[in-house]
C-alpha cells in the first residue's frame, strides 16, 4: 500500500515549506540539519516534486552516500503516492551503465558521491541539473576534496542547492565554510576558506590547533541562520532514553609500561614477542596507540598483526553475558579487531551489503553484529534488532559516531532505552578520543540549538 501526502507529519511539511520558500524564492540554497529519523528523504523529495511541478526547477540531481543512493532514495520515491509520477534514474554500475543512466529521460537522477567527479568530467559544460540535493553534506566539508572541487566547477549552472545532514560540523565550526560556499558562493562566510579562518579562528600554538575566536560561535550562527533549519528528534518524536556507560579496563602492568615507552619514544620494542614497531610521525603513532589499546598492533605495511592483550575482549564477554543473550551491535576499528572478535565470538556475524543481513538482524536472528562505523553509518535501519551498542574500538570521527548510534537511537526503536557501552583502556589514547568526540558533539549541539532557536 502506497503512503499518501496527507500521512506526512507536520514537522515534515515544515521542512517542505522551508525548502520551497528559501531555496525556491529567497535564496539559491538552504541547509536542513535534521536529526536521524525525521524523514528528511521524503520531505526533500516532496519539495523537489513541488518545485518541478511549478517549473521552479527543471531537473534534479541527488548526491548521496552509495548505500543511500542505491536503496534509500529509490525506495522513498516508490513508497509515496504523490511521488510516483516522478521519473528517476540511478547513475550506478560500470562507466557504460552510468552513461546510459545519464541519458535516460528523468526528472531526478541519483548518484553516489564517489562518482561526482566522474559525472562532472562526463557532462562538463552541458550540465543539465539546475537543482542539486546533497544528502549528508558533511562529506563536502573539505574544499580540497575532488568531489567538492568538481561540484564547484559547475556551480554556475546550478540555481538551487539543498544540503541535508544530521552531523553538519563533526570537527567543529571549521567544517562549515566549504558546505556553505556551495549554497551561497561565499556570501555569508566569505569568498575563501582562508578569509573564513582569518576572521573567526586563531592558532593555538601549544596544541597546534586552529580554534574558534570567542565571538565566532554567535557570529557564524547568526550569518547562516536565514538559510538553515534544524529540527531535533527529541522535539518531535517519542525517543528512547539514552544510557551511556563507560567500561574501563586496565592494561597488564608490563604492557602499560611498553605502551608508555612507545608513546614517548615512538618505537615499540618487546623482546618477549620479538617485536619492533616504529611510528614515523604523530598521526601514525596515534593510530598505533589505538591499536595497542584495543589489544593488537599492525607490525608492517601488509597489516600483519601481533596480539598484545585481551583486556577488551574479556570486557566484551562480560557485557555479552550481562545482556543474557540479547542481540548486541559491536563497533570495531581495525581489521585486527575484527579477526579477534570473530575468534572470540564465533556466533557473531559481520555487517555487509547483503540486505538479508539487515533483515535477519531486525528479526532478532543475529546475536552479535560486528560492524565498522563507516559501513553502517548511513541509510540503515537497525533499530528493531537491538537497543545495545558496544564500542570495542573508538575513532576520532564524530560523524561516524553519531551516525552509528543513530541506527538504533531513532524512531521505531521498540525498547525504552538505548544502551551505549564504551570499552576504554585506562591511561591510553582511548580516554583522549572519548573526550575529544564529546567536545565535538557539544560544539555541534550548540550550533544546532542556535539555528533551531531562530528557525
Amino acid at each position: 500500500m502506497l503512503l499518501t501526502r496527507d500521512m506526512m507529519h507536520p514537522y515534515q511539511n515544515r521542512s517542505v515549506d522551508f525548502i520551497c520558500d528559501v531555496a525556491g524564492n529567497v535564496a539559491n540554497g538552504c541547509a536542513l540539519w535534521l536529526d536521524m529519523g525525521l524523514g528528511k528523504t521524503v520531505s526533500t523529495a516532496t519539495a523537489a516534486s513541488d518545485m518541478l511541478d511549478d517549473f521552479t526547477v527543471g531537473r534534479v540531481l541527488i548526491i548521496a552516500p552509495k548505500r543511500v543512493a542505491l536503496t534509500t532514495w529509490p525506495l522513498e520515491l516508490r513508497n509515496w503516492d504523490h511521488l510516483m509520477h516522478l521519473r528517476f534514474s540511478v547513475i550506478a554500475g560500470t562507466a557504460k551503465q552510468r552513461t546510459a543512466a545519464i541519458l535516460q529521460r528523468a526528472d531526478i537522477h541519483i548518484i553516489s558521491r564517489d562518482n561526482v567527479q566522474w559525472l562532472v568530467r562526463m557532462v562538463g559544460r552541458q550540465w543539465p541539473w539546475d537543482m542539486v540535493i546533497i544528502d549528508e553534506s558533511s562529506s563536502f566539508k573539505s574544499q580540497s576534496s575532488n568531489r567538492w572541487k568538481a561540484l564547484k566547477a559547475v556551480l554556475r549552472a546550478i540555481t538551487r542547492v539543498v544540503e541535508l545532514s544530521a552531523t553538519p560540523a563533526p570537527q567543529g565550526l571549521i567544517d562549515l565554510w566549504a558546505q556553505f560556499y556551495l549554497l551561497d558562493k561565499g556570501e555569508r562566510l566569505g569568498a575563501s576558506e582562508k578569509a573564513f579562518k582569518k576572521r573567526w579562528f586563531m592558532e593555538d600554538r601549544e596544541k597546534h590547533l586552529i580554534v574558534p575566536r570567542d565571538f565566532a560561535d554567535e557570529e557564524i550562527h547568526t550569518l547562516v541562520s536565514d538559510i538553515t533549519m534544524h529540527m531535533s528528534a527529541e522535539d518531535y518524536l517519542d525517543m528512547p532514553e539514552k544510557i551511556i556507560n563507560k567500561v574501563e579496563v586496565d592494561l597488564p602492568r608490563d604492557k602499560l609500561i611498553h605502551y608508555q615507552n612507545f608513546e614517548r619514544e615512538m618505537i615499540l620494542e618487546m623482546e618477549e614477542l620479538d617485536l619492533e614497531v616504529e611510528a614515523d610521525n604523530a598521526a601514525t603513532l596515534t593510530g598505533k596507540l589505538l591499536q595497542f589499546a584495543n589489544g593488537a598492533i599492525y607490525t608492517n605495511e601488509a597489516r600483519d598483526w601481533e596480539l598484545l592483550h585481551d583486556e577488551k575482549i574479556e570486557a566484551l564477554k562480560e557485557i555479552v553475558e550481562s545482556h543474557a543473550g540479547y542481540p548486541i551491535l559491536v563497533a570495531y576499528n581495525f581489521k585486527s579487531d575484527l579477526a579477534r572478535l570473530q575468534k572470540a565470538f564465533p556466533q557473531a556475524i559481520v555487517m555487509d551489503d547483503d540486505p538479508d543481513t539487515q533483515l535477519r538482524w531486525n528479526n532478532g536472528e543475529i546475536p552479535i553484529l560486528l560492524t565498522h562505523p563507516a559501513s553502517s553509518g548511513h541509510g540503515l535501519n537497525l533499530q528493531k534488532g537491538s537497543n545495545v551498542i558496544v564500542w570495542f574500538g573508538l575513532n576520532w570521527s564524530l560523524e561516524l559516531y553519531l551516525q552509528l548510534i543513530g541506527r538504533l537511537y531513532r524512531q521505531g526503536q521498540t525498547q525504552k532505552t538505548v544502551v551505549i557501552h564504551h570499552i576504554v583502556a585506562r591511561h591510553t589514547v582511548d580516554e583522549r578520543v572519548l573526550r575529544v568526540v564529546s567536545q565535538k558533539e557539544a560544539t555541534q549541539r550548540e550550533l544546532l540549538e542556535a539555528v533551531k532557536m531562530v528557525a
